[in-house]
């Protein structure tokens, strides 16, 4: 079983980044050091090994670190959700509003079959704005999102809420909601 508390410790925080007020949470050091990032690949998988997950939907771009990650771990593919213009084939999108404007992601449209079981992993839980879209793009294409994984959430800016009542996984959790 995973340490949080060691997997934590490789988590830096940046003051005054990406602006002034901001502390950004530094995975790198997490990505560094083998054993922490295996152990918490383990651990972001370990939820799901048992509940009949068909594939992992990874949201660009570190969300494909961890998500392709897991979905090995799991022995169960992998679908990569792209900013636009990245994916080579046939794609559909979604628009979603952002804090200060919008953004789109892009899936494949041959990705995922209907009733297809999904979880969807990403390296932080924010606002859930980009996670949430994620799930209406996968929706769209008749698959099902069983529920999302995260590396760790940042509970006060409450990105739960957004995401329907689905089930959440997140390794680590800064701060009270």
């Amino acid at each position: 079983m995973a340490s949080v508390g060691r997997i934590e410790g490789l988590i830096r925080d940046v003051p005054d980044f990406p602006e002034p007020g901001i502390v950004y949470k530094d995975i790198t050091p997490l990505l560094a050091d083998p054993g922490g990032f295996d152990e918490a690949v383990h651990a972001m998988a370990e939820p799901w090994a048992d509940e009949g997950i068909e594939a992992i939907i990874g949201i660009e771009a570190r969300g494909f670190l961890f998500g392709a990650t897991v979905a090995r771990q799991l022995g169960i593919g992998f679908v990569p959700v792209r900013k636009p213009g990245k994916l080579p084939h046939q794609t559909s999108s979604i628009d979603y509003g952002l804090e200060y404007g919008t953004d789109t992601l892009e899936i494949h449209t041959d990705a995922l079959a209907p009733g297809r079981r999904t979880v969807i992993v990403d390296d932080v839980l924010a606002t859930g704005g980009t996670a949430a879209a994620a799930a209406e793009l996968v929706g769209r294409h008749g698959a099902v999102v069983a529920g999302f994984g995260f590396l760790l959430e940042l509970a006060f800016l409450d990105g739960r809420s957004k995401l329907g009542g689905h089930r959440i996984e997140s390794l680590v959790t800064f701060g009270a909601s």
